[in-house]
């Protein structure tokens, strides 16, 4: 043992002697919390099993406690003085706050299972568990390059928060998560088909306001329609004729009229034409593609489906280019309206609603100022909101995609272009290391930002699961 020693002695001598190693003299404190005496012994004894496995050997201050109390406080005093000298990679491997991995409980305590499996840690291996209803909001914002997995990713999302009672909702430009829908019992809406309509009733709720509200939406669906909002007489026309139009079909502000059919989109049209106003007659003529022309499909009748179930996905995949932001805020208008009603119960269930591609929708300023509102308002209502897009630099180039951004607790990068990484890396603060990850990343790896956090990851599924989120060959190879 001593001719070790020795050797150990002289291999140290000649690595500080030529720079390659340092001198540290080092104390490490641990202050351990707990609610009960019997908690503090089980944590207690998980916190030295944690260490003896990285060869330390930690010992109670005992009838030291203040002393270990004040050295374990940011205040830069240790009157412990218990202090050992350590080199550099001794010092490294003691280090407690030296990992790649998320924050995990204490050791001996067990946290319940709240958490979704998100995959594995490309850097240690370690199982990647995150609980986005645990964060300051339920929001979460995924941006990836096509090709990237993100798509992949939210699918195995989706199934692991249906595990756990949450109800989602998904706006599906490509008509990707049918499959899944259908495998697990869910709705699929598809908008564009021949027959199929979705133009919310007025009775939504039962609130004093609910009329309003519905007059409100239509003023953002007819901005969205027009490509702009409506210079003010004509705003003002449309508000007279929503309220007329409410009343010739029987709807006032009397809840017991609120289950009576609502009017359709050529009934508006009609009091427009019927009002002497001339802003009035120009705006029944701005709308007339919507009301009989090539884009009236959608609404020359009332509601063709009903959209319930655990899951429900909005496809568009028929919807025609033009009409595509039209569609998604016909969607999102339906799904906000079963979170916004107050539940029945006292408890709220969770829900996620997930929109996919929504560059389609940022690049409308009524659309992306809908989706900001709900991306705001969702957290008071037990619900999150996640926006996938593979046009990070249209999202991040306007203040209300930046917006969006800035309100998802959860973060998740996945492979960017060349021509994107720069907005990427400032808008999200990376380092010149995470950047050139993102630049260089295999199919389904990302980073996850969250806070302090940056935890490089690979989403992984189980055979079953890996079937229903490939959605091309690219993926299943």
């Amino acid at each position: 043992m001593v001719e070790a020693a020795a050797a150990d002695a002289a291999d140290l001598a000649e690595r500080v002697a030529r720079g390659a190693a340092k001198l540290f003299d080092v104390g490490i404190y641990v202050t351990i919390h707990a609610r009960t005496l019997d908690e503090l012994r089980t944590v207690t004894a998980g916190v030295k099993s944690a260490a003896a496995s990285v060869l330390l050997d930690l010992q109670p201050a005992t009838f030291r406690h203040q002393q270990g109390w004040v050295a374990t406080l940011p205040v830069g005093v240790d009157p412990l003085r218990m202090r050992r000298i350590l080199d550099t990679t001794a010092l490294a491997a003691a280090f407690p706050l030296a990992s790649a991995d998320l924050a995990a409980p204490a050791p001996g305590t067990v946290a319940p299972p709240e958490g979704v499996l998100y995959g594995v840690n490309t850097t240690s291996n370690g199982v990647v568990i995150w609980n986005r209803w645990a964060q300051d909001n339920h929001n979460s914002v995924v941006l990836a390059r096509s090709g990237a997995g993100k798509s992949y990713f939210v699918k195995l999302e989706v199934l692991r928060n249906l595990y756990q009672g949450t109800t989602v909702s998904v706006i599906d430009p490509e008509d990707e998560y049918a499959p899944l829908a259908e495998h697990v019992g869910g709705t699929v809406v598809q908008l564009g088909q021949p027959g199929v309509r979705s133009t919310r009733s007025t009775c939504a709720d039962n609130r004093p306001d609910t009329l309003t509200r519905r007059g409100l939406t239509c003023d953002t669906l007819i901005s969205v329609m027009l490509g702009a909002t409506p210079p003010p007489a004509e705003r003002a026309a449309l508000d007279r004729a929503l309220t007329a139009t409410y009343n010739r079909a029987g709807i006032n502000g009397a809840p017991a009229t609120w289950t009576k059919p609502a009017p359709l989109l050529r009934d508006l049209a009609a009091t427009l034409d019927a009002d002497d106003d001339p802003a009035a007659g120009h705006l029944a003529a701005r709308l007339t593609p919507w009301t009989i022309g090539n884009f009236a499909s959608m609404f020359d009748g009332p509601t063709s489906t009903r959209p319930e179930g655990h899951l429900v996905v909005w496809s568009l995949r028929h919807v025609p280019d033009e009409l595509r932001t039209v569609g998604t805020l016909l969607a999102l208008d339906s799904i906000w309206a079963g979170i916004d009603t107050p539940p029945a119960s006292a408890r709220q269930r969770r829900r996620l609603v997930i929109v996919d591609e929504a560059w389609l929708l940022m690049r409308d300023g009524e659309g992306a100022r809908f989706l900001f509102r709900m991306a705001k308002a969702a957290r008071k209502r037990s619900a999150g909101l996640c926006v996938i897009t593979q046009d990070a630099s249209d999202v991040l180039s306007t203040d209300l995609g930046l917006a969006v951004v800035s309100n998802a607790a959860t973060q998740v990068l996945m492979r960017q272009s060349t021509q994107s990484i720069d907005a990427v890396s400032e808008a999200f603060g990376l380092t010149a290391g995470e950047s050139r990850l993102l630049l260089s990343a295999p199919r389904g790896e990302g980073l996850l930002v969250a806070g302090r956090s940056r935890i490089p990851f690979r989403s992984v599924g189980s055979a079953a699961e890996h079937k229903l989120a490939v959605t091309g060959i690219g993926e299943a190879e």
